[in-house]
């Protein structure tokens, strides 16, 4: 049973340390498990650049860098810098500092372990690992960590929340939101990833609360959101927005779909039109004027909210819905760029929408992307599909225009999130991470 993690009641090793920390007195404290650390070999690469969350810096799985990007490759496309063997998963990659981070499984310790390498050739730099036994699921590992400049953030596949020095790997603190929070483990474990703002973390445990606010530096909890509803986590990761003044997250749990007010947690709306019976796996695409694009796969198709405000109150409003044959998302989060919606839908093919729910261009039919993970930059779209062939195409509503196209990883089920910065593109399959130089030479 999720509620006897045999992990649940270790204790916490710091790197170095002789003695074990003070027993756990108090409900508030964080859990402890018995960490270890190890120092690699690796050094941290001089290049700048940044993709240190899931979907990148602004959260919207689009690039700002400036680094110019090559239009086309060779045969075998873009040169490989690097890969590395990976734990069965489709955990994402995180870039800070010239570091590269994942949150991945060791099967044969039965413990998570957060890794840092070198961005330069993917030599592991640190890792920290605890034990908590994962059986094969299809993968499991499959969240991207939050790094701002001193902190990493993961979320295991059994809800295990743990902060560490990005830079040293000395571990801060852990919440186990199974125990703490009676979370429900969703199928295919914990697809949620967190959202740092500011000085705090934002997580949503749906369980006997729906969202918390955690202080980064001491891991105290600052505020919690009620969950009268008792809606479940879902794989689906929260999205800050922006609206009437008022900054809040948003998330689609079990139930419907959330607002939930930064300050203090407390709850501006929320709506039980959008749901998703088997599994909500992409997060909201908030768009401009107060828009809320969702979409996901199990024939759920796609709808567009927009929120309005009266006497005080925000309330959600359903602009439209499509059926999943012009429109849904089975598992990434949608794209919002220079005003257009892009995507892939059910049919495998990536699709040009307008905000008000026409197609603009499809990819042709004889190009099958699968489930696999898309991101913006330099005005190009990349994407991969399930077997590691990745396409290059123009990010633009003129048309579909393929720029280039090369099979990266001769493997299966490539279907975690893409990490780009300072030209160095890391994309992985189920049991690979490769790093490719798509930079314009």
């Amino acid at each position: 049973m999720l509620s006897h993690d045999p992990a649940a009641h270790l204790q916490l090793r710091l790197p170095g340390a002789d003695n074990s920390p003070e027993q756990i007195t108090d409900a508030n404290t964080p859990v402890r498990l018995e960490g270890t650390f190890t120092q690699g070999t690796g050094t941290p690469s001089q290049l700048p650049g940044a993709w240190p969350a899931f979907r990148g810096p602004n959260r919207d799985a689009v690039s700002t860098e400036q680094t110019a990007l090559a239009r086309q490759w060779p045969a075998d496309g873009p040169p490989v810098l690097w890969a590395i063997e990976v734990g069965e998963g489709y955990a994402g990659a995180a870039i800070l500092n010239g570091r590269v981070y994942l949150i991945d499984y060791d099967r044969p310790n039965s413990a998570d372990a957060i890794r840092c390498l070198s961005l330069d050739d993917g030599e592991e730099i640190w890792r920290y690992s605890y034990p908590v036994k994962v059986k094969r699921n299809h993968g499991m590992s499959r969240t991207v960590p939050a790094v701002p400049d001193n902190y990493i953030v993961t979320i295991g596949p059994k809800c295990h929340v743990t902060c560490l020095n990005s830079q040293t790997g000395e571990f801060l603190w852990m919440l186990d939101l199974v125990r703490e929070f009676d979370t429900t483990v969703p199928p295919w474990y914990a697809g949620q990833c967190p959202l740092i703002d500011g000085e705090k973390v934002i997580i949503a445990p749906a369980g006997d609360v729906l969202m918390l606010a955690v202080d980064l530096a001491t891991g105290k909890i600052a505020w919690q959101t009620p969950n009268p509803r008792r809606w479940k986590m879902t794989h689906s990761s929260i999205m800050p927005m922006e609206f009437a003044e008022k900054r809040m997250y948003v998330y689609c749990g079990s139930g419907g779909v959330v607002g939930v007010d930064a300050a203090d947690g407390a709850i501006l709306w929320d709506t039980t039109d959008w749901k998703i019976r088997i599994a909500n796996v992409p997060s909201p695409l908030i768009l401009d004027e107060g828009r809320i694009f969702l979409s996901g796969g199990y024939n759920a198709g796609s709808m567009m909210l927009q929120l309005v405000e009266a006497g005080g109150a925000i309330y959600p409003e359903t602009l439209f819905q499509l059926e999943p044959e012009v429109f849904g998302s089975p598992q990434h989060t949608p794209i919002y760029y220079n005003g257009y919606i892009y995507g892939v839908r059910p049919d495998e093919q990536l699709v040009c929408l307008s905000t008000e729910g026409s197609i603009i261009w499809t990819s042709s039919a004889a190009n099958k992307f699968g489930l696999g993970p898309y991101m913006i930059a330099d005005g190009l779209i990349y994407v991969l599909d399930d077997n590691g062939t990745l396409t290059l195409a123009n990010a633009s509503p003129n048309a579909y225009n393929q720029f280039a196209q090369a099979n990266m990883i001769d493997g299966h089920d490539a279907w975690g999130c893409m990490a780009l910065a300072s030209g160095r593109l890391i994309i992985r399959d189920l049991t690979r991470m490769v790093c490719l130089d798509v930079s314009a030479r």
